[in-house]
This record gives structure tokens, C-alpha cells and sequence, in this order.
């Protein structure tokens, strides 16, 4: 079992940010989902090619305003970007056994950091 961490810093839109993008034009969600896709994927090019994955996927947030799933659906921008950066060939069922989610506070330095667990397939 081979373990890989990636840090990301900063923070993704919120589920309700994406949702009110994606209302008032399509094109605005593209622009924001491509550009933190391709984030992700620019930090994990280094990363060696696995079959299937687990993640441990811990949310550093700058307060506590934001609603635990709200934050959470981050998580599309970071299986799309393992997919870019061709970690991962695809991120269905077959490629990822499954992920959790924590969190925490960190005012001074808000991030993603998440353990990629190399399982069976």
C-alpha cells in the first residue's frame, strides 16, 4: 500500500456558490470548474499512476461559516484533477474504493490536504 499527500492550497467554491454560478450563466461554472480542475492537476503530476485509490481528504477552512457538505463538494475538482493528470484513469466505482471527509480550522492557512491510499483492485 503506497500513501501520496497532496496539498492544495486555498480553498474551492462552496456547493452554493456553484449552484448560484451555474444559474446565472453555464459558462461561469466551466471557468471555475476548469480552472480548479486544472489546479489539482498541476499538483499531482508528479504523482505516480494507480489503478485504484482511497482518499483521506481533510478540509482546512478559514472559520467555521460554511456548512460541512457546502464545503465538501470540492471533491469533484480534486477526482477530476487526479483524472487530468492521468493518476487515476477514471474516477468511477472501479478507480476509487472510497474516500472521508474531516475537517478543521486554520485561519492563517486554508487548504486541501489529501492522503491518496493505493488499494487493490
Amino acid at each position: 500500500m503506497r500513501q501520496h499527500k497532496l496539498v492544495i492550497p486555498g480553498v474551492f467554491p462552496t456547493l452554493n456558490e456553484l449552484i448560484d454560478m451555474s444559474k446565472r450563466h453555464w459558462a461561469e461554472y466551466a471557468k471555475i470548474k476548469k480552472t480548479n480542475t486544472h489546479t489539482v492537476a498541476w499538483i499531482a503530476k508528479k504523482l505516480p499512476k494507480m489503478e485504484r485509490i482511497y482518499l483521506d481528504i481533510t478540509w482546512y477552512c478559514k472559520d467555521r461559516r460554511k456548512d460541512l457538505d457546502n464545503i465538501s463538494a470540492g471533491i469533484k475538482f480534486l477526482l477530476d484533477g487526479l483524472v487530468e493528470a492521468g493518476v487515476i484513469p477514471n474516477d468511477g466505482w472501479g478507480e476509487v474504493a472510497g474516500f472521508s471527509h474531516s475537517f478543521a480550522v486554520d485561519k492563517q492557512n486554508p487548504r486541501v490536504e489529501v492522503v491518496i491510499e493505493e488499494v487493490e483492485a
